[in-house]
């Protein structure tokens, strides 16, 4: 395998960088995937594990804010974030989500009414719809929004943001507890991690690519590169490479350059399907300043997601895996 450069750059606005693009992430708004059939699906709709469900109700939590939290009834819920809402159906109680994110994109969703907008939430649209609990994540807000939620009486529970496969189980353990359902929460661990080494199961590993995921958004002109913490590393690794971003690059996100990209030197080139759409697809891609002339530029090695599951780290990263496995190796299922 090729060695790598051990040239590392760094800029004085990375952090600052990192932290815009990763609220952008997770306001991405899904597109139909065109890989693997699995993704395909996943992305379309939530397979709820169970049906009928009956929490089990009132319950106190202590959220990732340290708050102590009672939850009377979970009746009338809206999820704060796609990833939140994908776990709540998939534990069976979508019947009880009222409204969504604009990242909620599968289709038992679509209907719902959009409250939020990647964190831009509307506390007036709400409480319109009298929810009695609240999901959120640390990076949800703005906070006076939901000042103005907490002081109507509804109580919000926030959870940390998945940052990688490994809070994949804790996250649907937390949410289930909240919602009264911890049983189910370890059904769906189980299930979510059998269907991971599943997706990974006999991916030939003598010569892992070397992958860098971009964040495109042509129309804002935001071309990025993720770094150590862009949160795709994890996602990567599982689907059989290396993330060149994280060994070649410190932080989050930082500024898509030719010099960046020399540094990364990807075998592929990983970018989300609105990012790819954005910038008028592999062709617009290969025009960006410094692409071209990397290795996956050269062969035109091209592996892309669909923006609304890629990064959620939820009960489909199975699926997810398995799609980018699939692209990196031509191998998956």
């Amino acid at each position: 395998m090729r060695r790598r450069r051990p040239r590392r750059i760094t800029r004085a606005t990375a952090a600052l960088l990192g932290t815009t693009v990763l609220l952008a992430l997770s306001a991405c708004g899904g597109a139909e995937a065109d890989g693997a059939d699995a993704a395909e699906a996943a992305v379309d709709r939530i397979e709820p594990i169970a049906e009928d469900v009956d929490p089990v109700l009132p319950s106190s939590v202590t959220d990732a804010t340290g708050a102590v939290i009672d939850i009377a009834s979970a009746e009338s819920i809206v999820p704060l974030s796609g990833a939140l809402s994908e776990i709540v159906f998939t534990l069976g109680l979508g019947d009880r989500v009222v409204a969504r994110d604009i990242t909620a994109t599968f289709e038992q969703a679509a209907d719902l009414p959009v409250v939020s907008h990647g964190h831009d939430i509307s506390a007036e649209g709400v409480l319109s719809l009298q929810p009695d609990l609240i999901l959120a994540e640390t990076s949800s807000g703005p906070q006076t929004a939901l000042d103005q939620i907490t002081a109507a009486g509804v109580p919000i529970v926030v959870f940390e943001p998945a940052s990688g496969i490994d809070s994949a189980a804790q996250r649907i353990a937390a949410v289930a507890a909240v919602l009264g359902v911890p049983d189910l929460g370890e059904q769906l661990i189980d299930q979510t991690m059998a269907s991971i080494a599943a997706a990974t199961e006999g991916i030939d590993l003598s010569d892992p690519p070397e992958v860098a995921f971009l964040y495109l958004r042509g129309s804002a002109s935001v071309y990025m590169i993720g770094g150590s913490e862009s949160g795709a590393t994890s996602l990567i690794e599982a689907a059989g490479g290396i993330d060149a971003g994280a060994a070649a690059l410190e932080g989050s996100f930082i500024e898509l350059t030719p010099e960046a990209l020399a540094a990364a030197a990807p075998d592929v080139i990983l970018v989300m399907d609105k990012g790819l759409e954005s910038v008028g697809g592999i062709e617009g891609l290969l025009e960006i300043p410094g692409v071209a002339q990397t290795p996956a530029g050269e062969n035109e090695r091209i592996a892309h997601l669909p923006d609304g599951i890629m990064l959620n780290y939820g009960p489909r990263t199975g699926d997810v895996v398995a799609d980018l496995a699939q692209q990196l190796h031509g191998t998956a299922e």
